[in-house]
């Protein structure tokens, strides 16, 4: 009884930590790729840790134009998918390791689009199904998504995001 116990034990555990090691390779069977950490453009850092919390600072894609005007919902979409492995490799640059990740626990979402446009959860999708993706359950997470009449750079779309990361 004790090894069949102990036996159970030893494959939840494996089972686990198998699992949770997985993210980059993960990200690479989804067919993509983390990019280049880019260095910010002002007076400010990518990323703050502050205890087991990240906090991420606004990422943006190379896609430029308003969501409704230049630029489709599909193409919004792909656009927060982009953001979020920006957002991804910054926060692999802080905590060396994505398997560290406990929870993405709150993102804010910003769409550039135009004033009569109210779709934007539709858009800020790309970048949640892109957590859940990756991470599973511990990629669900809070959110705001918002219409914005500008963006820097034009940008499509600026997430931000709050991480819970393993001491």
């Amino acid at each position: 009884m004790k090894t069949k116990c102990l036996l159970f034990f030893l494959l939840i555990v494996t089972t686990s930590f198998v699992h949770a090691q997985d993210v980059e390779k993960k990200i690479t069977e989804m067919g993509l790729q983390l990019p280049a950490v880019s260095k910010p453009i002002a007076n400010y850092v990518k990323a703050v840790r502050v205890g087991n919390l990240v906090f991420l600072s606004g990422h943006g894609p190379n896609v430029f134009g308003k969501v409704g005007k230049d630029l489709s919902i599909q193409q919004g979409y792909d656009a927060a998918k982009e953001t979020g492995l920006s957002l991804l490799a910054s926060l692999k640059a802080e905590i060396g390791d994505l398997n560290k990740v406990k929870r993405v626990v709150k993102v804010l979402g910003m769409v550039n689009c135009t004033e009569t446009f109210t779709e934007q959860p539709k858009v800020i999708n790309g970048f949640s199904d892109l957590m859940v993706g990756v991470f599973g359950d511990k990629g669900r997470h809070a959110r705001s998504a918002v219409g914005m009449y500008a963006l820097p750079n034009n940008f499509a779309v600026e997430i931000e995001m709050i991480v819970e990361v393993e001491n």
